[in-house]
């Protein structure tokens, strides 16, 4: 065995000199890879190449929604030798910047999908790495890689619907590309696959759970459609929709659908991340109706002697905390776009996320009153009411909101031990439901107004709409949409944070509805629970 290999390295080594490599790659690792050049193995578990048994690859195999499905391809060469065959005359550093790899998905022989994949892996992999082991899916750790990312693609570009209940063959390509040219083929495999992603749900063997009481919520005996509840249930239960771990719905102030999922309970506190942010304006409305704050157009300058600031300029003074409030300030910070200097993925790692914010520059080419998502901005919100309101934030908000609830709750802090607005605050599903169920009521809990009336209507009126997602609005740290359901429209207030997290308060229904969920970063975790509303929760409630 040892001289077989011996043999077949020496091979290998001969190869890549003749196909004059950029860079020294990891040649032909073992006689298994030697075997096994150009091809794509399939298995459900991630195993090391060396250590795969004969039983390990993957034939014919069941798809549903809870399987996992990885990825081992054996190369002759790296990417980066493979594009320099393609681009002979490109500095490594150009290979890096304009190629990589390109993959397709074929299902039953037609090309479904086909991506170049760009920034992974990293160049030092790219150079080396003569064997990929990926996961397409891995339900324990999503999101974790680049090949993730791709099947999710995949699936919302025509894979979804391609991959239906019943027989089909998976076949996935491997090519080098470099800009707009694809080189040939370096490794392939095809897969067998029963899919079963949407099962039969017979609601006559799904139970739905008892509603109890809790902390000033009373159970709701109105009616809805329990199979339309059953099936939701069924539908997350099997992994049809991923990651949700809690659907409450209030109506008329009352329980009516409690349900928990994927480990968590009634007791769970729960991490919405961004749900957070809306508790910010909330404290403005105490803070203001109490006098501790003038008006939302005082500015930054009040609060803070900018010019020991970086970048300063005049107009950095005169930023409104109405600005915070809509997301719509003049600095040079968006969530969304990965290149800004002020997206909060920069902040979290400073030692001074005040500073960070105030050293920001102003944007140079966005209009002033243009909405753009800016997590700092509300970070800095709750670090102006922290240095204004009496004993502090965590001690007012606790006085003024949540201890009227009696909600339960963890905050998050900054670096300098401030709550942090910005997100995370950890709560009950159904404290998250009183929440909701209070802006319902136009600030009154029990006979106490916790919240001017008049701040509500300002906090959901439509200051800004929401840049390329028409008939969407956003007012003071409150989102605004209409849901359609069979032909009619539903407008929601609501505030929602990154993995589905939501609290919806609806204008026209005796309605607020809370889904939790912990798809951090998956993209899906948004669009399904707009499904689970529009499919399943809506028409189950509405007209009953």
């Amino acid at each position: 065995m040892r001289l077989r290999f011996v043999f077949f390295f020496l091979l290998g080594t001969l190869l890549r000199l003749s196909a004059q490599d950029i860079v020294k790659d990891q040649g032909i690792t073992s006689p298994r890879h030697q075997a096994n050049v150009g091809k794509i193995i399939f298995t459900s578990r991630l195993i090391d190449a060396s250590r795969m048994t004969p039983e390990d690859p993957l034939h014919d195999y069941t798809l549903t929604n809870k399987s996992n499905l990885f990825i081992t391809a054996f190369m002759a060469h790296s990417l980066t030798n493979y594009m320099h065959g393609l681009a002979p005359g490109a500095s490594i550093d150009s290979l890096h910047k304009s190629g990589g790899y390109q993959f397709s998905l074929l299902i039953d022989g037609r090309l479904i999908y086909k991506s170049n994949i760009q920034g992974a892996p990293l160049p030092a992999i790219r150079d080396t790495e003569t064997v990929i082991s990926k996961p397409l899916i891995d339900n324990q750790s999503e999101g974790a890689w680049w090949s993730q990312f791709f099947w999710y693609r995949f699936l919302n570009n025509g894979g979804d619907s391609a991959l239906t209940d019943g027989r089909h063959q998976l076949r996935l390509e491997i090519r080098p590309q470099v800009r707009t040219v694809a080189g040939d083929l370096i490794a392939a495999g095809e897969l067998s696959l029963r899919v079963i992603r949407k099962p039969v749900i017979d609601p006559s063997t799904v139970r739905l759970t008892p509603a109890h009481s809790y902390g000033g919520l009373a159970i709701s005996t109105d009616k809805f459609d329990q199979n339309k509840i059953k099936a939701l249930k069924a539908a997350i239960d099997t992994g049809i929709f991923k990651k949700i771990t809690g659907v409450v719905v209030l109506k008329n102030g009352k329980i009516l659908i409690e349900e928990y999922f994927n480990g968590e309970s009634r007791d769970f506190l729960h991490d919405p991340r961004s749900v957070g942010k809306s508790f910010a304006s909330s404290m403005v409305g105490i803070a203001l109706r109490e006098g501790y704050l003038k008006s939302v157009n005082q500015t930054l300058g009040e609060w803070y002697p900018l010019q020991k600031f970086a970048n300063y300029l005049p107009e950095k003074e005169r930023v409104p905390l109405k600005d915070l409030l809509t997301m719509s300030s003049a600095f040079d910070g968006d969530d969304n776009d990965g290149d800004s200097p002020g997206n909060e993925e920069n902040m979290y790692p400073t030692s001074d996320w005040v500073k960070f914010t105030l050293d920001l520059p102003l944007s140079p080419t966005r209009p002033r009153d243009q909405w753009h998502y800016f997590t700092a901005g509300v970070m800095l919100l709750g670090d102006v009411l922290n240095k204004t309101v009496p004993g502090g934030l965590e001690k007012y908000a606790d006085e003024k909101l949540f201890g009227p609830l009696g909600i339960q709750y963890q905050w998050v802090y900054t670096p300098q031990h401030v709550p942090s607005t910005a997100g995370g605050i950890r709560m009950r599903a159904l404290d998250f439901a009183k929440y909701g169920q209070l802006y319902k009521n136009d600030g009154e809990w029990k006979g106490k107004q916790i919240l001017p009336k008049e701040w509500i209507v300002k906090t959901f009126t439509k200051y800004r709409p929401i840049p390329g997602r028409p008939d969407e609005y956003y007012g003071y740290l409150f989102w605004n949409k209409k849901y359609q359901v069979n032909g009619k429209s539903y407008e929601t207030d609501y505030c929602t944070g990154n993995g589905g997290n939501k609290i919806f308060i609806f204008k026209d229904l005796p309605l607020v509805v809370v889904i939790t969920a912990t798809a951090y970063n998956q993209p899906y975790a948004h669009p399904q629970v707009d499904k689970i509303m529009t499919d399943y929760i809506l028409p189950a409630v509405v007209g009953f």
